[in-house]
């Protein structure tokens, strides 16, 4: 009988470190699939989990905004200090303080938190409301919009009209 109970005893032994090395694989598989998991993990997600935030944002050509986030849509954002309200290409941000460290995915957005920063654009166009407007490269530009295409918009000064490439733009300062 000894040699049984010495027989099943290797067997535990033999099913325990079975057993651990299944879940050692197991936890490495979950952390793996986990890190694969929160590559699909948007900039825009994140910013429309920390709405309401007060944060600050560096952006491409424009520098340092600090303000609460407002409003999120994909590839926008826009975040209001006093009186002015940025308007921010989410493509141009360098780094984001202060964010929140969940995300909400977008099949979660409601329809206006899908609308594109072409729908925000037109808006201060239709308010005539003066505005600069920066490009990824730092130029400024003054005026107030007038129409907004598909991918350019129109900026009115001084009986002048400016077109301006969407795609190189960082960031609409309006006042509200």
């Amino acid at each position: 009988m000894a040699g049984e109970e010495e027989l099943f005893e290797l067997f535990e032994d033999l099913e325990a470190q079975a057993e651990s090395l299944h879940h050692l694989e197991r936890s490495a598989e979950v952390a793996d699939r986990a890190r694969a998991e929160y590559q699909s993990v948007t900039l825009d997600s994140r910013l429309m989990a920390s709405l309401e935030r007060g944060l600050e944002v560096e952006v491409r050509g424009v520098g340092r905004i600090r303000g609460t986030l407002e409003r999120v849509g994909p590839g926008w954002c826009q975040v209001v200090r006093d009186n002015a309200r940025w308007t921010v290409w989410t493509r141009q941000v360098v780094a984001v303080h202060g964010a929140s460290a969940r995300s909400v995915p977008e099949v979660a957005w409601t329809a206006v938190q899908r609308l594109t920063v072409a729908s925000a654009l037109r808006k201060l166009a239709d308010e005539a409301v003066p505005c600069v407007l920066w490009t990824s490269e730092g130029s400024r530009h003054e005026g107030a919009l007038r129409r907004v295409g598909s991918d350019f918009l129109e900026l009115g000064a001084g009986g002048a009209v400016r077109l301006l490439s969407l795609e190189q733009l960082s960031a609409v300062r309006s006042e509200q």
